[in-house]
């Protein structure tokens, strides 16, 4: 009896969120946490709930400058070593929405191992900016290679992490965005204090402050004050900005 080929997973998008515009000038790919080691596919459902609420308000508020939000449904749940799977996914992602689209910029949005995926995946040529919500990073290893930053070049790029992140160390998204900042100056990132990894307890100056980097890096729109001051700010300072509470209130000067 012959055997059935097992059929290649391949990547996809999801539906886009909120209403499609006619003419798109700009995307959002959220990338969704997973798992270091996992041959497993993700759960549509599960794995992707980390980052909807926030794809939804972006869509919302991107809806009339053209703005297309997608999540990306990864092959397996793993990161997987060497395979760097979720990565692969995240540059498949920007390479469908310009063959969708067309010449639009392109910003990843990427959560735990999203954010790691997004951090990687940033050198494709359509993606103008990242944003890393507690990015999971590896220990830091003499005998291993670091995580490479040179893609991260000529892009805007902001990292948050709650201090009281027990699942992704905070410092070691500080120490990637030091280096990182040697070569490109629009790098920032921002602490939120006595958060956790999900960024619960600040969830809505959280998301007011996904906005506001994804609207000005997409769309050219003015950055409110705190962003401008982090990204114009030598290190330490401008990777360690505090979140303040009740930012979005009055993001304008």
């Amino acid at each position: 009896m012959a055997h059935q080929a097992t059929p290649v997973r391949t990547a996809r998008l999801g539906k886009a969120l909120g209403p499609e515009p006619t003419a798109v000038s700009g995307a959002v790919l959220l990338l969704p946490g997973g798992d270091e080691v996992s041959a497993r596919r993700p759960s549509p459902v599960l794995a992707t709930a980390s980052v909807r609420a926030l794809g939804r308000r972006l869509a919302r508020a991107g809806q009339g400058e053209g703005l297309v939000t997608h999540v990306v449904h990864y092959r397996y749940r793993g990161w997987n070593g060497s395979e760097a799977h979720l990565a692969q996914d995240a540059t498949w992602a920007a390479d469908e929405v310009v063959r969708r689209y067309g010449d639009v910029a392109v910003c990843l949005v990427g959560v735990g191992m999203g954010g790691r995926a997004a951090l990687h995946a940033a050198g494709h040529t359509a993606v103008n900016s990242v944003l890393a919500l507690a990015p999971w990073l590896p220990e830091e290893d003499m005998a291993a290679t670091p995580e490479p930053v040179k893609q991260l070049a000529g892009r805007r790029v902001l990292i948050v992490h709650g201090t009281n992140d027990e699942r992704t160390d905070p410092e070691l998204s500080f120490r990637l965005a030091s280096r990182a900042k040697k070569a490109n100056r629009d790098i920032c990132r921002f602490e939120v204090h006595a958060d956790g990894h999900g960024l619960h307890q600040y969830r809505s100056e959280v998301h007011a402050l996904a906005e506001d980097f994804v609207m000005g890096s997409l769309f050219g729109r003015a950055f409110s004050r705190p962003v401008e001051d982090a990204l114009a700010a030598p290190p330490p300072l401008g990777l360690r900005m505090p979140l303040a509470a009740g930012f979005g209130r009055s993001l304008r000067r």
